[in-house]
């Protein structure tokens, strides 16, 4: 059977896979605090997520973050598939970076020390483009 990928996708789909799935695990019994300050971010930068409760968000951001996790992890789900996911997700997280006042630098794309866990999302962007872009996929 060939599996719908290059061989050297399997070390960053393992590396972001694991990462995202353990992300989105933890989020499964996250507690009101948490659930109001991720949906706070969230809807900071994405005014549509305030219409959403907190504990529903976090749900659905855990389920997103397992799902992309596990698509990232399974061989058969082809690298364009997966990185077109993750291309987004990461997409995503990096407008709540780039529009949360204190995670930037005055006037910089810099990260404050309070910021750097969100610039890091910046890496999942640029393995997201690489598995998007990288060409068919073929085992």
């Amino acid at each position: 059977m060939k599996l719908p990928l290059k061989p050297h996708h399997l070390p960053l789909r393992l590396a972001m896979g694991a990462l995202i799935l353990n992300s989105g695990w933890d989020k499964r019994d996250a507690d009101q605090d948490t659930a109001q300050g991720l949906h706070g971010m969230a809807a900071g930068t994405y005014p549509f997520l305030d219409k959403m409760e907190p504990a529903d968000f976090v749900k659905v951001l855990s389920a997103a973050e397992i799902a992309l996790g596990a698509a990232l992890l399974l061989p058969i789900v082809p690298s364009r598939l997966a990185g077109a996911g993750l291309t987004a997700f990461s997409a995503g997280l990096l407008g709540v970076y780039l529009r949360t006042p204190g995670l930037r630098r005055e006037g910089s794309l810099r990260p404050t020390p309070d910021g750097i866990g969100m610039a890091k999302d910046s890496f999942m962007l640029g393995a997201g483009l690489t598995l998007l872009l990288d060409g068919p996929d073929r085992g």
